[in-house]
């Protein structure tokens, strides 16, 4: 006879597997009648929860902790108020620490965060992860900057910029610069190669500008700012008609430089940012941007923790698709 397992349970009571994890840990969010079919059911099939199975169910924190590397960046910001949201609805609080994007800080709060005896951690790792060791016999779930050798959930980084580079194509555009993140950093590198593998299947034959229109940036508005001025200031017919940026701030700052160069938005330079931040919606003309669905990563990463999604292999990261959120600031280029 097959084993009964908690999704058995589940189905028949009409329930989220979460639901019979709450009503097994005597969890007061669950009401009298949920909880009285739970058991019904529990008894009715003999179900036994395996205590060899590693969940966070047989746990009694209820705390996942998650390692970010800057609070101050909106991204993780967003990240981990959609991790907290997502961790709320199965009765689980978060614990946030900040690694300041530094390897050994990074190792102290994933010690710290063991010792408080989390139920699991979620982690974006430093830029620096090589010679991070994760600790065995607690579930991690790796977010956003993949490791090799680590299960992860992330966004396609690649794809969703060339999912903005061909938009900018598709509006005629040819000197399309970029501005990478920094040197080392996984998404970084994910973004070049999407902006890269989209210019060199364009329709001009793919051959990028000489010298390539390719600017090294960190990822903060500063930072975008001087990568726009770097990009911009040459001659008109050399300057680039379209700019992507891998981050927003790093487009918000590069709309700054544009500003400061009495050049407009979007009549002589087109601008695409990546993330899909609040702030986007903000600026004056509204951000083009290519948006990561950061609350399904979040969720997703809650539920692998729960058990109630399977751990991704190594090999095969789940990656989630980006969305083109068009605003104001990209148009057709204007006649050289």
């Amino acid at each position: 006879m097959p084993k009964v397992g908690i999704r058995d349970v589940a189905k028949l009571a009409g329930v989220s597997t979460g639901t019979v994890s709450r009503v097994l840990n005597e969890h007061p969010s669950v009401t009298q009648e949920v909880r009285a079919r739970v058991s019904g059911i529990i008894k009715e099939l003999g179900y036994m929860p395996d205590p060899s199975a590693r969940s966070m169910r047989s746990k009694v924190s209820r705390l996942i902790g998650i390692v970010i590397p800057d609070l101050t960046n909106p991204f993780f910001s967003e990240l981990v108020q959609s991790a907290e949201q997502a961790a709320a609805k199965h009765g689980y609080n978060i614990i946030v620490m900040t690694s300041f994007d530094h390897p050994a800080k990074e190792a102290d709060r994933i010690g710290q965060l063991t010792s408080r005896k989390v139920d699991g951690i979620i982690l974006v790792p430093s830029n620096d992860f090589h010679t991070l060791k994760l600790p065995k016999g607690l579930p991690i779930v790796v977010i956003d900057r993949l490791m090799p050798g680590y299960s992860g959930i992330a966004s396609d980084h690649r794809s969703g910029v060339r999912l903005g580079i061909d938009y900018l194509l598709k509006l005629g555009h040819r000197r399309i610069g970029f501005i990478s993140g920094p040197e080392g950093s996984v998404p970084a590198n994910d973004r070049l190669r999407g902006y890269l593998d989209a210019m060199k299947q364009a329709g001009d034959g793919g051959r990028l500008a000489e010298p390539p229109l390719i600017a090294e940036a960190g990822f903060d508005y500063e930072s975008g700012r001087s990568a726009g001025n770097y990009l911009l200031a040459r001659a008109r017919h050399e300057r680039p008609t379209a700019i992507f940026a891998s981050s927003d701030q790093q487009a918000i700052g590069c709309m700054r430089a544009a500003y400061d160069l009495g050049i407009p938005i979007p009549a002589a330079l087109s601008i695409v940012g990546f993330d899909g931040i609040p702030l986007s919606n903000m600026t004056i003309p509204r951000l083009t941007t290519v948006k990561q669905p950061i609350p399904k990563i979040a969720a997703a990463a809650v539920a692998v923790l729960l058990n109630e999604r399977p751990v991704p292999d190594v090999d095969d990261p789940v990656l989630f698709a980006c969305e083109l959120a068009e605003g104001e600031t990209t148009a057709a280029p204007q006649p050289d």
